[in-house]
């Protein structure tokens, strides 16, 4: 058996100070914020994620917002009228079908990224963040883990409350969140789609053979 892992689009890098203000004022009124990148779909776990969210703004008491990036699901819908009655739907916005080059930015600004999902496999929006310079909050015991090789926070994605207390973490840990961002360096180096390209190659040569 051979692993071959997804690539990451090198498109993704950091951007300037100028660039992380322009996109702050454009999408959350110039305020700091985390981003949930992928599907917005209530079985990528994002129910948690809100209630998560609350926790977070009571406890901190910040203008911090929580950023949902990609396309609507079907079931967006039931999702929206969860959200009317959310204490803290002001502070939450969804951004859904925006090309590469916004989506970029819109990683590139963000304090951090959050990835709750439960079933997943490779997420590429965990790697994409890490290679734009923005830490990482992923799922303990996923695919996530194992890619990321410490390079980021892990949650107990079911619950609630210890995804909060890792954005708090994260939030007041200036040192942890620089620290997080340099250990993905070397990390997301070693996804691209040139050797995923090579590692097939490699696969298929050894099979015919």
């Amino acid at each position: 058996i051979d692993v071959v892992f997804n690539g990451v689009n090198e498109s993704f890098q950091p951007i300037n100070d100028e660039k992380k203000l322009a996109i702050k004022n454009k999408y959350s009124d110039g305020k700091e914020y985390f981003v949930y990148v992928g599907a917005i779909h209530p079985a990528n776990n994002l129910l948690n994620l809100l209630k998560a969210f609350s926790v977070f703004k009571k406890r901190q008491q910040t203008s911090t917002k929580l950023v949902l990036a990609g396309k609507l699901a079907l079931t967006y819908y039931s999702f929206k009228e969860n959200l009317k009655s959310y204490k803290y739907r002001n502070d939450i916005v969804v951004i859904h079908d925006v090309e590469e080059n916004e989506l970029i930015k819109i990683t590139g600004a963000a304090y951090g990224l959050i990835n709750p999902s439960l079933y997943q496999g490779v997420a590429s929006s965990v790697l994409q963040a890490m290679r734009c310079d923005v830490p990482v909050i992923t799922a303990a015991g996923s695919s996530m883990q194992e890619i990321t090789e410490g390079a980021a926070l892990y949650i107990d994605a079911n619950s609630h409350t210890d995804i909060a207390d890792k954005m708090m973490l994260l939030y007041k840990d200036e040192n942890l969140r620089k620290e997080l961002i340099q250990k993905g360096k070397p990390v997301v180096d070693r996804y691209s789609w040139n050797k995923t390209a090579d590692l097939l190659w490699q696969t298929i040569i050894k099979a015919c053979k």
